[in-house]
């Protein structure tokens, strides 16, 4: 069978045509998946994703066409990976510091609870792409260049949005009064 006559017969509700597709894409559909989740995910969190760009090869089969299938399978396998990512990042707990900081002179004597649930809301309050990047670069510490390929933007621009991101922590830190004469320094990463 190839793709074009499995597509016809996936548009008719047939799901052998949709175990075709998922014999032979499954190990492609499941390489995209796992380069973007790069290990930031379970196994299982990356078989669903695989999983669910099937489910949606079956529920938008009507508006496919046999030349643009792959294509089509990939960029579904980005974008439901990339959804998987920003669902997580959304209830993550933030119980370790995401920056270097200075421990002498930064917040005094709060808890270290105290000092995580700050950095968390403050993150948190970050708009997106920012705080988006901001979590890939300081809590998966994913790369520049790979959080560039993955967003699918400037490496440049990533860099500014980081640089900005720790100004804004910074000033709404000195605006709460705990940073006292200490500094966020630079992190390794940059």
């Amino acid at each position: 069978m190839k793709d074009a006559e499995a597509l016809t017969l996936l548009k008719s509700g047939n799901q052998d045509a949709l175990e075709y597709f998922i014999d032979k894409y499954s190990a492609y559909v499941g390489t995209v998946v796992n380069s973007v989740l790069q290990g930031s995910m379970s196994r299982e969190d990356a078989e669903e994703v695989t999983a669910d760009v099937f489910v949606t090869l079956w529920r938008s089969a009507e508006n496919l066409y046999p030349l643009n299938l792959k294509g089509y399978l990939s960029r579904v396998a980005r974008s439901l990976s990339m959804q998987k990512l920003r669902e997580r990042f959304e209830v993550l707990p933030l119980d370790e510091d995401i920056l270097i900081l200075d421990e002498d002179s930064v917040f005094g004597s709060l808890e270290q609870e105290d000092q995580a649930r700050i950095l968390r809301d403050l993150v948190y309050s970050m708009s997106q792409p920012d705080k988006e990047i901001f979590l890939r670069f300081y809590y998966y510490c994913q790369s520049v260049s790979v959080i560039s390929k993955q967003m699918q933007m400037n490496p440049s621009t990533i860099k500014t949005r980081l640089r900005r991101g720790r100004e804004q922590l910074r000033h709404h830190l000195n605006n709460i009064g705990h940073l006292k004469g200490g500094d966020l320094h630079e992190s390794k990463y940059s």
